[in-house]
């Protein structure tokens, strides 16, 4: 069977300028990276047009270790409803390194339903992520130097400084350090750590921004630490967001390119939804609803994270209006729920699908408080019997849920036709259907229960002492008012990964408190969750390789 790079490489690509002139872009409105690769600038986008289009969102059921292909279908479903005679483009986020060389693989899509150029999407891409990087430590850079050369002279605590670091690998070692070490030439020695790029406020910034000048005050926004006496420093007291915006100056454009089948996407911004937000630019959304009808995205892991915050967040502070919502379910998933065992979910087992679908209908259930009629699709893998779609299939019905078996990966939109006619019904009949789930002028402890009662199942939320104090922290400096971005282990709809199913009689317990003030929102950390992620026992690292002409192997 053909791997994905495989497929993508026996791939026509079509030169980036007719892929733009789809979407009517002239070739003097693109920054060409090669042939196959441009960034749209941000004049193109028409702020006028955006609600009129529609605009698809697709999450899935809780993620397991088989997958479930939530990117695939977003990807598949876009081509279908192009074949549909429907213009769409799909809009989702740019690949990090940390999952490429880790567990997860790329995150370009897969079989037939991908965007290409695979391994330049995947590695490196455009250098946004890198630009993102370096604007981070830039700032890391001034606050230490600000502590060694200007004498201190805005009297910031080291011992609060909560501005860490970030690098775009998983590296579990990096996540707390001394630095400043070699004497008194080398900085002031203090405790400190590194996220992972997807997690740095820089990107959640990106990701919120409207354009350049209002990503340089969200850079300026941002908390660094406090002083002595507890007044709160930010990054435009150390005059960083004129260099750090410097940085983003392509970076902030989102990235064209294009399908197996020729048709438009767009690829920005890359934050995990476990540990931040979760979804693709704001900028990339409303380009694309600019420049087609119809525009798909999919936001990270399950309903309860990527989609909450999508929906909550993005969409309060971009004024976005969804149409409808996709939920990606897969058999092996469902088994996994259900009991089985990862080794045996190749294996015929209708009775664990059906012990597994209590979690689909929470996530089914979490996308209706949103006012959205959810649409399922069942993302078919060889392997799966009839008997066990048909279980979904008809439970969905008994739910009253449109439900349509999905095989892009097999087929590209061809195997999308169902999923798009479905999704296009959905869609025409609401327009201004969506409810976000709580007002940003609650209380955060308000705000945190309603997302864990309604979304996660739990009974209530248990708070830490260092939790209590951060969260009258955030009220006495006036932030309290932000919405909240939960940051919550992605493989359980409680806080505990090791809850399968659709859990019961649980806690949120929340920890601390990280703040991206600057972005736009506060960051409960909910159990053992870490915003450095490790590499496996055996990482994708150590079979991806290339040969002397270029050739890139293991790359999925």
């Amino acid at each position: 069977m053909k791997t994905d790079l495989d497929i993508a490489r026996a791939a026509t690509m079509h030169p980036i300028t007719e892929v733009a002139a789809k979407l009517g872009i002239g070739e003097p409105d693109l920054y060409q990276y090669g042939k196959y690769m441009a960034k749209l600038p941000l004049h193109l986008i028409d702020n006028k047009a955006v609600n009129k289009k529609k605009l698809v969102l697709v999450t899935a059921i809780t993620p397991t270790p088989a997958g479930e292909g939530k990117t695939t279908t977003s990807i598949g479903l876009s081509e279908g409803l192009n074949r549909m005679g429907v213009k769409s483009t799909v809009v989702i986020r740019e690949p990090s390194l940390g999952p490429v060389f880790g567990i997860k693989g790329g995150a370009a899509g897969g079989g037939h339903a991908q965007v290409i150029p695979m391994e330049d999407i995947n590695l490196h891409f455009t250098g946004d992520m890198g630009a993102i990087e370096k604007a981070h430590n830039l700032l890391s850079a001034l606050i230490d130097n600000h502590l060694q050369s200007k004498n201190n002279t805005l009297n910031l605590d080291p011992r609060k400084i909560i501005w860490k670091r970030v690098l775009d690998m998983n590296e579990r070692a990096l996540r707390h350090i001394v630095l400043g070490l070699g004497g008194p030439k080398q900085g002031i020695p203090r405790e400190t750590g590194f996220d992972i790029t997807a997690a740095s406020e820089v990107m959640a910034a990106l990701c919120l921004a409207k354009d350049l000048e209002d990503l340089k005050e969200k850079f300026g926004n941002i908390l660094v630490g406090f002083t002595y006496d507890d007044k709160p420093v930010y990054a435009r007291d150390f005059k960083a967001q004129g260099a750090m915006a410097a940085l983003m100056k392509y970076a902030i454009m989102p990235n064209l390119v294009q399908t197996l089948e020729g048709n438009p996407a767009i690829v920005h911004g890359g934050p995990f939804a476990n540990i931040a937000q979760g979804t693709n630019t704001l900028i990339a959304t409303k380009m694309g609803l600019s420049l087609s009808d119809y525009v798909v995205t999919e936001a990270g892991f399950a309903s309860e994270l990527g989609a909450e915050k999508f929906l909550n967040i993005k969409a309060q502070y971009g004024g976005l209006s969804p149409n409808a919502s996709v939920v990606v379910a897969t058999i092996r998933a469902l088994k996994y729920h259900g009991g089985a065992k990862l080794a045996n979910l190749k294996e015929p087992d209708v009775q664990a699908v059906i012990n597994g679908l209590p979690n689909m209908e929470k996530h089914i259930e979490n996308v209706q408080h949103f006012n959205l009629k959810p649409v399922v699709a069942i993302n078919k893998f060889p392997t799966d019997t009839d008997k066990e779609v048909e279980v979904v299939k008809k439970r969905c019905e008994e739910l009253g849920v449109r439900v349509a078996v999905y095989e892009g990966w097999a087929k590209g939109g061809e195997g999308a036709m169902e999923l798009a006619e479905l999704v296009h019904d959905a869609a025409e009949s609401c327009t201004t259907c969506f409810e976000p789930l709580y007002d940003f002028n609650w209380d955060i402890e308000k705000k945190l229960h309603t997302i864990a009662t309604k979304l996660y199942g739990a009974d209530h939320v248990e708070y830490t002492v260092k939790a209590k104090t951060q969260m009258a922290q955030f009220q006495k400096i006036g932030l309290d008012k932000l919405p909240v971005c939960v940051a919550k282990t992605q493989k359980s709809l409680s806080d505990d990964q090791y809850k399968l199913g659709r859990p019961k009689g649980f806690a949120v317990k929340i920890r601390e408190f990280e703040i991206a003030a600057g972005a736009g929102f506060i960051i409960p950390i909910a159990g053992t969750i870490m915003r450095m992620p490790g590499l496996p026992s055996q990482p994708s690292a150590e079979k991806i390789d290339i040969d002397n002409d270029g050739n890139i192997s293991g790359l999925f």
